[in-house]
C-alpha cells in the first residue's frame, strides 16, 4: 500500500469545499486511522477563475472531466456536482477506469442506484452514498451495518430540513406557510425555487433509497406516494395543537410479509412521538426493527461539513477496503421481489376537517356513513355556528384500512349535509402504537 491515496473531486461547491477542508484539517486523524495519507489530486470545476471558500492548488483544477476520470493517480472519485445524466455518465466512466466512487447525489441514486451498483460490482469497484440521505446522520450505514442482522419493519422520518423549518415556524409562531417559506429562503434553508422540497420530491428520493436498503427490495422512486406542504392551512395546525399533535412532513416506509408501502406526506404526530420534537432544519429517522425495537438517528440533515463528514466516512471505508483487497465485494443484491401493499392492507389513523351544514341530523348522517364503512372516531371537535350557517367539524379516526377511508371520503363529499371536506391527513400516535 502506498503512502497516499488520491481523491478526484467532481464539483467544488459547498459540499466539495467541505470535503477539501476536512481532508486538510483532519489529515493526522486519517493517517492514524488508515495508515496512509489522503490527498486531493484533481478537481473538476465549471469556472477556473471563480473565488472559492477553500484554497486549492490551481494546478489541480480542471474543466475537463477526463483529467479526473482518466488520471492514473486518482484512486477514488467523489461526485458532488449534482444533476443526474452528466453525473451518471461520469460515474459509469469512473467504474470503467477501475476507480471507486463516493457520491452525495440522492437524485441519481434514487433513479439509477441499482444500475450504478451493478456497474460497480462488475468492475470490482466500491460505490457508497451515505451523504445522499440526511446529511451527516449515518443512517445508511446504520441500516446496512449496525442493523444488518435484524428485520426492519418500519422506517419513518423527517428527511428534509427545509420543510421541517417551515413547519416549525408555522407550529410555534403561528405564521402562514408563505411567511415561513420566505424566511427560510432568506436564511438559505430554501432555494429560490423550493418546489423539490415543499412538494415532497426531495424527501421521496431519500425514502426510496432508505426503503430499498431497509427492506432489501428494488423500491423505485415511482413507488413512493408523494404529497407536499404547499397547500397546508394554518387552521389545521391550530386544530392539531388542540388535539395534542404536531405537523411534520413524514417519509414513511413499512414492510410486512415482504409487502412494501412508501410515502411522503404531511402527517400529524402525537406530541409523545420522538419525531415530534425535531425542530427547525434538523433531520431524524426513526427505525423499528423486529429484534432491536425502536431506534432513532438525529442530526444535521444538510450543510457543508455535516455532508462532507458523511462523504469522508465513505472514503475511509473505500480506502480500508483497498488495504484489505475487498473492493466491490460488499454489494448484496436485493433479496426479495418487490410487492406493493394493497390499500386494503394499509392501516392508519386519519384527521378530517370539513364544513357541515349546521342543522339537526347533520352529524347523525355523517356518523351513519362512517359506521357503514366500519370506521370509528377517536377524537371529535366542532366549532360554533358561523355567519353562513356552516359548522367546522374535525374528526380523528381510529385505525382503519386505507381502502375504507378513501371510499368513505368519496361518499362524504357526496353527502348532502357536507358542504366541503377541507383537508385530510395521516395521523401517527405515540411510539408504541
Amino acid at each position: 500500500m502506498r503512502n497516499n491515496v488520491s481523491i478526484g473531486l467532481l464539483g467544488l461547491g459547498v459540499v466539495g469545499s467541505g470535503v477539501i477542508k476536512l481532508i486538510e484539517d483532519h489529515q493526522e486523524e486519517l493517517v492514524h486511522q488508515l495508515g496512509c495519507g489522503v490527498n486531493v489530486k484533481s478537481v473538476l470545476v465549471r469556472n477556473l477563475e471563480k473565488a472559492r471558500d477553500v484554497q486549492v492548488d490551481q494546478a489541480y483544477l480542471t474543466t475537463d472531466p477526463n483529467d479526473v476520470l482518466h488520471n492514473p493517480e486518482v484512486d477514488v472519485v467523489v461526485e458532488v456536482m449534482g444533476g443526474i445524466e452528466e453525473a451518471r455518465k461520469h460515474i459509469l466512466e469512473a467504474f470503467a477506469t477501475k476507480k471507486h466512487v463516493v457520491t452525495a447525489n440522492k437524485d441519481l441514486i434514487a433513479l439509477h442506484g441499482p444500475e450504478l451498483q451493478d456497474a460497480a460490482s462488475k468492475n470490482q469497484c466500491d460505490l457508497f452514498y451515505e451523504a445522499s440521505v440526511a446529511g451527516g446522520i449515518p443512517i445508511l450505514r446504520g441500516l446496512s451495518d449496525g442493523l444488518v442482522s435484524d428485520r426492519i419493519q418500519q422506517v419513518m422520518g423527517i428527511v428534509n430540513g427545509t420543510t421541517n423549518y417551515i413547519l416549525t415556524k408555522m407550529n410555534q409562531e403561528g405564521v402562514t406557510y408563505e411567511s415561513a417559506l420566505e424566511e427560510a429562503q432568506q436564511l438559505g434553508f430554501a432555494e429560490a425555487d423550493p418546489t423539490a422540497d415543499v412538494e415532497g420530491l426531495d424527501a421521496a428520493r431519500k425514502m426510496a433509497i432508505l426503503a430499498r436498503l431497509a427492506f432489501s427490495t428494488d423500491v423505485e422512486l415511482s413507488d413512493v406516494e408523494v404529497n407536499g406542504i404547499s397547500n397546508l392551512a394554518l387552521a389545521d395546525l391550530q386544530y392539531g395543537k388542540k388535539l395534542g399533535y404536531t405537523m411534520k412532513l413524514i417519509g414513511y416506509a413499512h414492510c410486512q410479509n415482504h409487502n412494501v408501502e412508501v410515502s411522503v406526506q404531511p402527517t400529524f404526530l402525537s406530541n409523545q412521538h420522538p419525531l415530534s420534537s425535531v425542530k427547525n432544519e434538523y433531520n431524524a429517522v426513526y427505525v423499528n426493527g423486529e429484534a432491536v425495537g425502536e431506534t432513532m438517528f438525529y442530526g444535521a440533515g444538510a450543510g457543508s461539513l455535516p455532508t462532507a463528514t458523511a462523504i469522508m466516512s465513505d472514503v475511509v471505508t473505500v480506502i480500508t477496503n483497498m488495504r484489505l483487497g475487498v473492493n466491490g465485494r460488499r454489494f448484496v443484491s436485493p433479496r426479495f421481489r418487490k410487492e406493493l401493499t394493497p390499500p386494503e392492507q394499509r392501516f392508519g389513523q386519519h384527521y378530517i376537517r370539513m364544513h357541515v351544514k349546521d342543522e339537526v341530523g347533520a352529524f347523525a348522517a355523517i356518523s351513519d356513513l362512517f359506521n357503514q364503512m366500519d370506521i370509528s372516531f377517536e377524537r371529535i371537535l366542532q366549532t360554533p355556528r358561523t355567519k353562513n350557517e356552516l359548522a367546522e367539524v374535525v374528526l380523528v379516526t381510529h385505525r382503519t384500512a386505507l381502502l375504507n377511508f378513501k371510499e368513505s371520503m368519496d361518499k362524504l363529499n357526496n353527502l348532502d349535509v357536507v358542504e366541503s371536506v377541507e383537508s385530510t391527513f395521516r395521523v401517527e400516535g405515540d411510539a408504541e402504537k
